[in-house]
Formats: structure tokens, sequence, C-alpha cells
């Protein structure tokens, strides 16, 4: 009977479990220390700029804050709208973003690829292009060209024929 209701009470303890596990997020100038690591940055957004281009910048320094002195950006691409959805309801808000620290044109920078990453998601999962070249879903041929994979048009051995050795000979029996 215990049982029954242990197993139950194990699963609801696991997710909060998780959550506590998480970090808490950093300031900008933390983040900024902490090039190429997946963290959760806290920012106030100032402003939304976009670019003709459909490249979008949460600007996270107060107005009065030079450019210069500005040192780290949060950008999303135009490539990313569908998936981000729109920005401008973060001007003027508290937020807190999920993602992998990187250098950006002299400073540190995020890229918002997914909204999950307001929420303490991941970014966007995009596959290297050089390793899926070639590559469909629907086709029965592997992603990457291994030559152990293929069969080369003769059966594979373990070993080289070439580099047998002889058999002793065995006597025969009368």
């Amino acid at each position: 009977m215990r049982a029954r209701f242990a197993i139950p009470l194990l699963f609801l303890l696991l997710p909060l479990s998780a959550l506590a596990a998480n970090k808490p997020c950093v300031t900008a100038e933390q983040a900024a220390k902490m090039p190429n690591k997946d963290v959760c940055i806290s920012a106030h957004i100032y402003d939304v700029v976009e670019l003709p281009d459909g490249t979008r910048y949460l600007d996270i320094c107060s107005p009065d804050t030079p450019d210069e002195k500005c040192i780290f950006t949060l950008v999303s691409f135009n490539a990313d709208r569908e998936v981000v959805g729109e920005l401008l309801k973060y001007r003027s808000e508290d937020v807190h973003v999920r993602g992998i620290v990187r250098p950006m044109h002299g400073r540190a920078g995020m890229i918002i690829s997914h909204s999950r990453q307001f929420y303490g998601g991941p970014e966007k999962f995009k596959p290297n292009p050089r390793l899926a070249h070639g590559f469909e879903g629907s086709s029965d041929r592997p992603p990457i060209r291994d030559p152990n994979l293929r069969s080369q048009g003769r059966p594979r051995s373990f070993m080289n024929t070439r580099d047998q050795e002889a058999r002793p000979e065995q006597k025969q029996s009368k």
C-alpha cells in the first residue's frame, strides 16, 4: 500500500528537484565575463531596435550609458523571427534570458533564436551544415560518409588477406 503512494510522490518531487538545480540568473556584466557558457541573464530592456535587414537588438543599457561602455547585447536575427515572436512586448520590462554568451564585435552578446529562452529553455538547435551536407530525412543513406559503412564491392574482412601466414602442414594419419 505504501509503495502505491511512494512512486507517484517520487514523480512529483523530481520536477521540484530539477527546479532547485537551476542556477540563478546573473547580470549582464557578470555574463560578459563568461564567454562560451550557457547562462541565464537578468536584464532590463530599455528599447528594441530593428535594423532594415530585420535583425532586432534588445537594448539593455540605460539611455545615459554611452555605446562604447555597453558591454553586452541581445540580438535576434530575421531568420528566427517566427519562432522568437514579437519582441516589442519586452520593452521597459525586466527579463530572464537563457543562452550561450558569445563574443560579438568587441563586446559579449547572446543570440535569441527561440521564444523559450525567455522561460529558461535552450536556444534553437541549428545543425552543422558541414556535417549534414546532402542528407535528407527520407533517405536510407546515413548522414555522414564513413568508409567503414561502405561495402567496397567485396565482403569486409578482419585481417588483410595479403598478410596471412602459411599454415603448418598437418601429419596425415594412416
